[in-house]
Formats: structure tokens, sequence, C-alpha cells
């Protein structure tokens, strides 16, 4: 599919950035009114800027290699509001191509009724009631889940994030220092919305939704319902306790009925890499682990070629950004090198993701060795497949197949394809996928592959946390198409 080149790029980039402005209300209505959350070939629009919009329209271009535009995706978004929809996402991307492809002169409002049949006059909600959410920590991944579910709060009855657990700081305003801290992120910019903080009350307004700062030494001094928090699922981001044992600390507390864990859990924990074992969650889960962001990256990819090729063995390398764990100068640490200063040191260190990516995937245990390089950058790493597959193929073909599973596979949430040969670690901050397929730098030679996954590693796990966490409390969109 192409379009005609325009004869006037400007006129043409004017009439475009028109269309973009105009969906911008109709979007935000689909959102607040209707809980409809739209996307273009997976990039989400709700809250987006003009330039946003159209910077995911020409990413199609990239991938699909064709000329998607906001004139195709235009009367898709103006034909959802025509309709009276319940809660899904819809992707107007992928309904305008097939438009275009199967359309044959229809209609198009009488085309998008037949695409969203299931969505319209539903009134099926993700959730009964609304579900209250608790932090337990607010460092890097618990600002960044912060920002995530006041971004997805839309009209309040799914997941709302109700308090903030945290140790009494040593600053006199330390409801300001940690309103700051979410307000201005060095990496992932300013927060999409307006902050108000109430001293008075020890609480936060974020874009409207009213979050208690509590403050604790341990679950033992909380009571959320003295707060109106019930049945709360509490989100541990310390990483502090990592078994059964230590976590149920939570499940004491009254109000508190569920946890789920930010880190690798031990012992009989669950570990669940969201769009691959996430089937294992039941209504009985009382704790859960939600792996690591390293695990979370190479599973999906992994899945897809074991699917496709078979894996026999291989090694994954992980070049990874520090993190607060290591010493920003040279200094005491209980860890073999990792006391050397991050910022000016490559450090060799281990990562137990190869080994974890057996308890999401078991035909994979033994099959992988793993090791990790920590590097002078403050986000976004890589991991580096070196495997042995079951049955030879090309780069050409393996590429093409990571594409297509990237695009319209269960697994487009996980697994992004880029296929750009400029392309370096600061071009995936806020990168919402579990992982980036770089297709150029991939080498195949027989049954013999090397692959390079990029991953933002706290903000693209955020949002596969933020998967679990619907997941584990029965949150279920419809999905068009």
């Amino acid at each position: 599919m192409s379009r005609p080149k325009p004869d006037d790029y400007f006129k043409d980039w004017k009439e475009r950035e028109a269309l973009a402005e105009s969906m911008i209300p109709m979007i935000g209505t689909l959102n607040r009114e209707n809980n409809v959350s739209v996307y273009v070939y997976g990039k989400p629009l709700v809250n987006r800027s003009v330039i946003d919009i159209m910077k995911a329209h020409r990413f199609v271009r990239q991938v699909e290699s064709n000329e998607l535009s906001e004139f195709e995706t235009f009367p898709i978004v103006e034909a959802l509001t025509k309709l009276d929809l319940g809660h899904a996402h819809i992707d107007v991307g992928q309904l305008a191509v097939r438009f275009m492809e199967e359309g044959n002169g229809a209609d198009v409002l009488d085309f998008v009724k037949a695409n969203v049949e299931g969505a319209i006059d539903s009134t099926d909600k993700p959730l009964a009631e609304p579900q209250d959410v608790v932090l337990y920590g607010f460092g890097r991944i618990g600002r960044l889940v912060a920002r995530l579910l006041i971004e997805k709060a839309g009209s309040g009855d799914v997941l709302r994030l109700r308090a903030i657990v945290v140790r009494k700081g040593k600053a006199e305003s330390d409801l300001v220092k940690r309103a700051s801290l979410l307000r201005r992120d060095s990496i992932h910019g300013s927060f999409k919305g307006t902050i108000r903080v109430d001293e008075e009350n020890d609480t936060l307004v974020l874009n409207g939704n009213e979050v208690k700062i509590i403050y604790a030494n341990s679950p033992s001094e909380v009571d959320y319902t003295a707060h109106g928090i019930h049945n709360a699922i509490v989100v541990d981001n310390t990483g502090v306790w990592r078994d059964e044992a230590g976590l149920s600390q939570h499940l004491e507390c009254p109000g508190a009925a569920k946890v789920i864990l930010t880190a690798p859990g031990k012992g009989d924990i669950k570990n669940v890499v969201y769009g691959i074992n996430n089937n294992v969650i039941t209504p009985d889960d009382k704790i859960l682990s939600a792996a690591s962001c390293t695990t979370n990256a190479i599973t999906p990819v992994l899945k897809a070629l074991m699917d496709e090729y078979g894996v026999e063995h291989g090694h994954v390398e992980t070049v990874h950004a520090y993190t607060n764990d290591q010493n920003l100068i040279d200094n005491y640490h209980k860890g073999d090198r990792r006391g050397r200063g991050a910022a000016m040191n490559m450090v060799i260190t281990e990562t137990g993701a190869a080994k974890a990516v057996a308890k999401a995937l078991p035909e994979l245990k033994g099959k992988l060795t793993g090791n990790a390089i920590r590097v002078p950058t403050p986000n976004v790493s890589m991991a580096i497949l070196n495997l042995n597959l079951g049955k030879e193929t090309t780069t050409e073909e393996l590429n093409e197949y990571m594409r297509e599973t990237a695009l319209h596979s269960p697994l487009r949430q996980q697994i992004d394809f880029t296929n750009s040969p400029e392309v370096v670690s600061t071009d995936f901050v806020g990168s919402r996928h579990a992982c980036v397929f770089d297709s150029r730098a991939t080498i195949v030679d027989g049954n013999n592959a090397v692959l390079y996954c990029w991953y933002d590693n706290e903000f693209g796990y955020s949002c596969q946390v933020v998967r679990c966490l619907e997941d584990m409390c029965g949150v279920s969109y419809k999905m068009f198409p």
C-alpha cells in the first residue's frame, strides 16, 4: 500500500497536522467517558501530543513499508465517536489498513461497526468495582508504576492508586521531596499532568487522584482500612523481601489482599512474564513476582524463536545500565566489582535472568547460560542472545518472522521491532515493550543466530508489571481488531 507522493510536502504536513489535532479531543472523550484506549499499531494515542500522534503514524512506514497517514485513521476515529462503546482497546491503525484492503467502497461507519461490534452497547466492565492499589516503596520502579497507573486511570473504574508507603525521610518537607521526584525525572522527563501537595493530610493529588502517603518502617505498622482502602493489591517495589515468608507480612495488614513483587521471587513464588506465562495466575494467588527486567526482555523473543525454530542451547549476555545498587564512586560493596564507580566503569557481574527464563518456559531449563556487564549509562539495556536453533534459517527469514511477530502476534505488546541502522540506546527510553528487536544487528549462520534486543529496563519493565497487576485483579479488555 502506498499513497501518491504529495505535490507540496508543506501543505500535506499542515493538513495531516490539523487532522491529528482534531483527533485529540475525540480520543480523550473516548477514554474518559467510555474507557476506550486508542492505538496505532500498538502505539498509544491517549494523552499524546499532535507530534506524538504523527510520529506514531510514521512508525508504521518503518515496520510495515506502507504510508499509513492521518488521512486514513481520522475517519476511523471519527466513526468510533459516533458509536456507544464500552470498555475496549482499539487499534485504529490496523483498522484503517484493513479498511483500505478489504473495504471495497463500504461506508466507513458501517465498516467500523462491523469490526468493533463486540464493544458496541456493551455494559461489560473490566472489573465489577474499582481495584485499590498500594505502592510499597517509591523508588525508580515505584514512581514509574505510579505514572502508569495515573495515566491509565481513565474513567476511574479500573485500577486506582490509593496510597504509597515509604519511610519518613530526613528532609523537613519530605512530602515535597517525594512529589518533586515524581514531577521531574532526569531520564523519563516531567510528569504528564499536575501534582498538588497536601502536607496537612499527607496526600498527593495526581491529576485529580488523591493518593495517601503512609509513613511506616515495616508492613506491621500499616492499617490501610484507616485510610478507606480495602481489598488492596500491594505492589512491593523495595526488593527487601523476595520469599513467601517476607512478602506475607503485607497480607497481615488490614485492607491488603494480595502482593505483587517487582523483582524475581524466591522459592515457590510464581515468577510471571506477562504475555508468556501469565496464564498461571489464578484468583487464589496471594503473592506473585513480575520477575526481572532482563527476564521480561529475553523470554518473549526466546518463546517466539522456540515456537518457530526450536532452541537447542545458548548464551545470554546482558549489557545493562547501572543501577542504584552500584556505587557512584569507588566505595565498599559486598558484591564483587560492584563497588567500583558505576559512571566510569564497565563492570562484569552475574545475572540470574538466563536461569529464570525456565520458570516461564520450562522447555528451556538447563539450555541457557548468562552473564551481565554493567555499563556507564543510566537507563536502557541490551540483551545479546547467542543461540543454537533447532533448524537452519537465514538472516532475512528470521528478521521477517520477528517483524510479523512484533506486529501481528499475541506477543506484540512484549516485542517491538526496528530496522533502523542508526538507533542507539537513548532512542528506546520510554519504550513500553518488554524489548525491541534490532533487525539490523541480526547475524545468522545456518542454525547459529546472534540476536540483539534493546529494553528500557525501567519503563518497559514497569509496563510489564502493570500488565501483571491488571491480570492479577482480573482486568480484561476487549481488543480490536
